[in-house]
């Protein structure tokens, strides 16, 4: 954490991660400030960049989308132009929540998500398999989610 965060904003963080849509009222009252207080230090959070985005959490599932997909890739050939045309694509596909750049035997991580596997398979035939540079891939299923957070640890001093 940088040094110029106090607690009051590691607070402010922690809350707004468990709960987005809480009132600068509630947010001022819980952390033992001002409201104008509170709201200058949310919005000098959000200028830096440390709150990116306020989001809801929506149940995959309650939305039709049965299948979650990690699906490694490996690119050729392996240079810039490759990679920043893939990048590109990963960014203009819906069904790419997440996409990581891995070291390893892989070049990068996807987690996908399809309404079944038919639609998955459509997917990565229809779709991931034209993108630019993909040489290979491979898919593993997600069978359960035993744990899932958005919330970073954030130690208070």
């Amino acid at each position: 954490m940088p040094s110029d965060f106090d607690n009051f904003d590691k607070e402010i963080i922690s809350i707004l991660q468990n709960n987005a849509a809480i009132s600068n009222i509630e947010l001022s009252k819980k952390i033992g400030l001002s409201p104008s207080a509170c709201l200058s230090r949310t919005k000098r959070l959000e200028e830096l960049g440390v709150i990116k985005q306020y989001a809801a959490v929506i149940d995959n599932k309650k939305v039709g989308l049965e299948i979650v997909a990690f699906t490694f890739v490996n690119l050729s050939p392996h240079n810039r132009s490759t990679s920043n045309a893939f990048q590109s694509k990963v960014k203009e596909t819906p069904q790419i929540l997440e996409c990581y750049n891995i070291t390893g035997t892989w070049d990068y991580l996807l987690k996908v998500v399809s309404r079944d596997i038919a639609s998955y398979r459509d997917f990565v035939i229809d779709s991931l398999l034209e993108f630019p540079g993909i040489n290979k891939i491979e898919t593993n299923i997600v069978l359960s989610t035993d744990k899932q957070s958005f919330s970073l640890p954030i130690e208070l001093d």
